[in-house]
């Protein structure tokens, strides 16, 4: 295939220079995998597991409340239910017992028999909890993939963030690191190919749905899970993509992205992560439309919660904390499960990290934190890390709790943090929205838009690229049930004319356009084609307008 020459621009701008590397970024079929045995521990894990079901132990999965620990628990209970029927799964109660392992969900594990738990997306910083699961008996073999400081479990941990661990990719999910673990025993055992190919489904979910670079390692399992999930022979999912209004076999990565993770999430937000998990195990068909209906009940009632949440955060910013660097709000009566997803709006909002904590009724606060690009929130909490009963997360993210009497300290300690880091760079706080491509009249065409597609699967470190291009803009008129919306027709040097669409920030772009004296304008967004009646033609999503 001819390769556009504005690809090829794109693709050395992000790093992807030789023909080798660009043939396996753009192909169907990538290769780039490693041995899972490259991971710390894994042999050793890989024995631990095979051990206990050759003695007949019985092994407890324990995974997180999001979609990442449910896909993560999937993976290993249907490849684990292989080779033993000694197997059960835990998922702790978001509100009861929060994220990782925690001592009471111990406590109930070992009365049900447990020999060894596997933990998935959790546990590499669970030092008390695996001293207290060690201490009644019990074996501990955590896999996770969140970031490993001084502190860790003192059990086999494969975690490929450890600092020893030579595995030569850093940023897999926690489905990923189980999946690596399953392909793991797939090999020992020499079980078939397809009790491994079977969760790629799982990978995929889990994979896009926890916003990790959708690069290297990553890519292979999000674009062999895109095509397990439309080509599935788990008729569960395709239960669950017509119960929420998608088409099997029709699934991007964005009907991932924002349509069936956040139905997966909305399980823990609101009841319990177990629905989903059982979803996807369910025998019974029957049950699993009961689960898929609950789901899409879960979610409804969770966007409305979130927007009366956002409001009333808002409504705190506003009047209290618009000078801040970073948004630290004290909510009261807030749905817990919801808070993680309006810390990550305000941080769109405002283009501010931000943090929402919430009481949990005895005299402890539990906090949730989102991050923008270039601010480690992980690092700076880590600088206060004295003040948190439980803490962890990566950069973008963060959850903790902490005793009430706690939250000055704190506040005040992560604004003298934010100030130096402003002062180091005070760039991180301006949201510019920049083109990494600008085309000439004679660069915009159905053709660039197709070979612009071959970079799906798209997400965090491999962004839907923006483009730009100078134009007339006209036709200038609202749209949407508000009139919240614009939409008008951009003219080209050679007379080409692209419809063009404003979601965000219309108002702005309006007024930019209005600004023009001639009506010629800088136009900035995401290229992409449009069928009408049979007719494709091309489309410019907006995200801003420069005058020229």
């Amino acid at each position: 295939m001819n390769l556009q020459p504005k690809l090829i621009e794109l693709l050395n701008k992000r790093g992807i220079e030789s023909d080798e590397d660009i043939r396996e970024f753009l192909s169907d079929k990538p290769q780039r995998t490693y041995d899972p045995f490259l991971l710390l521990n894994m042999e050793a894990g890989v024995d631990l597991i095979l051990s206990a079901i050759e003695e007949e132990k019985r092994i407890c999965i324990y995974g997180d409340y999001d979609a990442d620990g449910i896909t993560s628990t999937v993976i290993l209970m249907e490849v684990l239910s292989n080779l033993t029927e000694n197997l059960t799964y835990y998922i702790p109660s978001r509100f009861d017992e929060g994220y990782g392992l925690n001592c009471k969900a111990i406590d109930t594990i070992k009365k049900d028999g447990t020999d060894l738990i596997v933990t998935v997306d959790c546990g590499s910083l669970s030092c008390d909890e695996v001293e207290y699961a060690k201490s009644l008996g019990m074996e501990v073999l955590v896999t996770d993939h969140h970031t490993v400081t001084d502190k860790v479990a003192d059990c086999l941990v494969i975690n490929p963030t450890q600092k020893e661990c030579q595995y030569p990719f850093k940023y897999l999910a926690g489905c990923g690191v189980a999946f690596k673990l399953a392909q793991a025993i797939v090999v020992t055992m020499g079980l078939p190919k397809s009790v491994l190919t079977r969760t790629l489904d799982m990978v995929g979910i889990g994979t896009i749905g926890d916003i990790v670079p959708l690069i290297d390692e990553n890519r292979t399992l999000a674009k062999y899970g895109l095509r397990a999930i439309n080509t599935s022979a788990r008729e569960n999912l395709d239960l669950l993509i017509e119960g929420i209004g998608l088409h099997p076999g029709e699934i991007s990565t964005e009907n991932v992205s924002y349509v069936i993770v956040p139905h997966l999430n909305a399980a823990g937000r609101m009841k319990h992560a177990s629905i989903a998990v059982e979803l996807f195990l369910a025998d019974d068909a029957e049950m699993a439309r009961k689960n898929v209906a609950i789901l899409a009940e879960c979610n409804s009632e969770r966007k409305r919660i979130q927007a009366d949440i956002f409001d009333a955060c808002v409504d705190i910013v506003e009047k209290e904390y618009m000078d801040d660097d970073l948004l630290l709000i004290d909510l009261q009566g807030a749905h817990e499960g919801i808070t993680g997803i309006v810390a990550g709006k305000l941080k769109e909002k405002y283009y501010r990290p931000a943090i929402i904590v919430t009481p949990t009724g005895d005299g402890c606060l539990k906090g949730t934190g989102r991050s923008i690009d270039g601010v480690n929130i992980f690092n700076l909490l880590k600088e206060n890390e004295e003040l948190f009963d439980r803490f962890g997360g990566h950069a973008a993210a963060c959850g903790f709790t902490m005793k009430k009497e706690n939250l000055p300290d704190l506040r005040e300690n992560l604004r003298k943090g934010m100030s130096r880091i402003r002062e180091m760079d005070p760039s991180l706080f301006e949201n510019k929205i920049c083109a990494e491509l600008e085309l000439g009249a004679g660069d915009v065409s159905l053709d660039l838009v197709d070979q612009l597609e071959m970079l799906e699967p798209c997400g965090c470190a491999n962004a839907r690229p923006l483009v730009s291009f100078e134009a007339w803009a006209g036709d200038l008129a609202k749209m949407g049930n508000k009139g919240q919306y614009s939409r008008f027709t951009a003219t080209m040097d050679d007379y080409k004319r692209v419809p063009c669409v404003v979601f965000r920030e219309a108002a702005e772009a309006d007024a930019a356009i209005n600004a023009s004296t001639d009506g010629k304008v800088n136009i900035i967004g995401s290229l992409s084609g449009r069928t009408w009646n049979g007719n494709r033609t091309l489309q410019m999503t907006v995200e801003n307008i420069e005058l020229v």
